[in-house]
């Protein structure tokens, strides 16, 4: 079945102040995917996803979602337009409880949706469990897991994820990864996803894109996800 693009980035180029990281990236995701991003520490994944959000300029190229360009806009009003980000090391609020760290994402998103809050303990009963704990006290997982849900809140069309297995211990990147393909098929929300564990991508990803050097270098479909020793080659440091 034809899917279509939802996500189109085109010679995209950014970094930090006056030090170019990307250096012409170009991808597309369909509707309903679950996209990798994978590749050496320090080719410009996170730069990436920062950008794609919103969080660092972009420099020259595009970034388009379902043919609207998004270059000018913010974050925020990216995340209003369905984009959702949950960052390297999570970023949980440490003093709110789980249930107000949930309300910060449907606010952030700009709308409340009727019985989203038990939506997301049921994919996550872990959060309905501890509800009124403060973030800031519960495991690395844990938070994972909250972030992931506080980004559900807004009935996100796609998710970003950055390295969502750091510093996580295995049996929870294997719940957070089963999690995240269940989500995908009973809602069809899009996934974009860097990582390092091979694992974990070959777990969720349908599609995976190698950068090096700040561009994409390599496009992997589902078959090729299954020879460990090609994804491991394209991830070592």
């Amino acid at each position: 079945m034809h899917r279509d693009v939802l996500l189109d980035v085109i010679g995209l180029h950014g970094g930090y102040g006056g030090k170019p990281v990307l250096q012409g990236v170009d991808f597309r995701v369909r509707e309903g995917e679950i996209a990798a991003v994978i590749g050496r520490n320090g080719v410009g994944k996170s730069t990436l996803m920062r950008t794609l959000i919103g969080l660092l300029p972009t420099a020259r190229g595009s970034i388009n979602l379902r043919g609207r360009p998004l270059d000018a806009i913010s974050a925020h009003k990216r995340a209003r337009h369905g984009i959702g980000y949950v960052p390297q090391g999570r970023d949980v609020f440490p003093r709110m409880t789980v249930v107000e760290n949930l309300l910060v994402g449907e606010s952030i998103a700009g709308r409340s949706i009727p019985g989203r809050l038990e939506e997301v303990f049921g994919y996550f009963p872990i959060l309905r469990e501890r509800a009124d704990q403060r973030a800031g006290t519960m495991s690395g997982g844990q938070q994972q897991q909250l972030a992931i849900g506080r980004v559900l809140m807004g009935d996100p069309s796609v998710i970003l994820l950055d390295e969502p297995s750091e510093g996580i211990q295995p049996n929870i990147v294997q719940d957070i990864a089963r999690i995240m393909v269940e989500l995908n098929r009973k809602t069809g929300v899009t996934v974009i996803f860097v990582e390092q564990n091979i694992d974990m991508i070959r777990a969720m990803a349908q599609r995976c894109y190698v950068m090096d050097k700040g561009r994409i270098v390599a496009e992997l479909d589902r078959d090729a996800l299954s020879d460990r020793a090609r994804i491991r080659q394209y991830l070592s440091v």
